[in-house]
């Protein structure tokens, strides 16, 4: 009885929360690739924690999620909203399809807090998954907490075959962070609002739209800044 009592007053808190999570509701598409290369900036010219080098340079995409929401009490939530570039076969850096990743967690918690998330992809099994549209971070890729330092290597994975690096931001603090049950899925409403509609992932990270906006090419111009040093 008891237990049944305290999940329902779990999950009466966590729809009290909901609101708060939908502040930022949906961002507009370029407000949030604004927000993404901010979070990329930020970041990566931090003087003595950022993601490895050797790192980006042998991803095959990165994904940033500036701005996750995670709201709870016990039984809890969050939900981003963010880019996600590939590497193409001739090195360079796609234009970015735009993506959500949603999760739920259960444990001692409560409150609501805002978290950057960056995911750097290994191998290119978890980009062939995001292009179909969705894949679950644990499940459909392995993940596990990246490690920080410009001169880190990814040799300190104690997992050593984790297909992604996910790392985040909360107040100032960077750090790796285990991210394992998180759904990632194409956002089809944002790419038809910059690219047009109908126009699928795929086609994004080959090369096949124009009049791109200038925000979003900025995103790939900073992969590319970040990833050629």
């Amino acid at each position: 009885m008891l237990k049944a009592s305290l999940r329902r007053w779990s999950l009466l808190a966590l729809v009290l929360l909901l609101p708060a999570m939908a502040v930022r509701a949906e961002d507009a598409p370029l407000d949030r690739a604004h927000n993404a290369v901010r979070v990329l900036n930020e970041i990566m010219q931090a003087p003595d924690k950022a993601i490895p080098q050797d790192l980006l340079r042998d991803a095959k995409a990165i994904a940033v999620i500036p701005d996750m929401v995670k709201a709870g009490f016990i039984f809890g939530g969050r939900r981003g909203e963010g880019l996600i570039s590939v590497k193409t076969r001739d090195g360079t850096w796609s234009n970015p399809s735009f993506i959500t990743m949603t999760g739920g967690s259960i444990g001692f918690q409560a409150g609501v807090s805002s978290t950057d998330v960056i995911l750097v992809f290994r191998t290119q099994r978890g980009v062939d998954s995001i292009v179909n549209g969705k894949f679950t971070l644990g499940a459909d890729a392995s993940a596990a907490a990246g490690p920080v330092g410009r001169t880190a290597s990814a040799s300190t994975d104690s997992q050593m075959k984790a297909e992604i690096y996910s790392y985040s931001r909360s107040r100032g603090l960077f750090a790796g962070v285990a991210l394992d049950g998180s759904a990632l899925r194409i956002d089809y409403d944002a790419n038809a609002a910059v690219y047009g509609a109908g126009i699928t992932p795929r086609r994004i990270f080959e090369g096949g739209v124009s009049n791109v906006p200038g925000p979003v090419v900025d995103f790939r111009d900073r992969l590319e800044e970040y990833t050629s040093r």
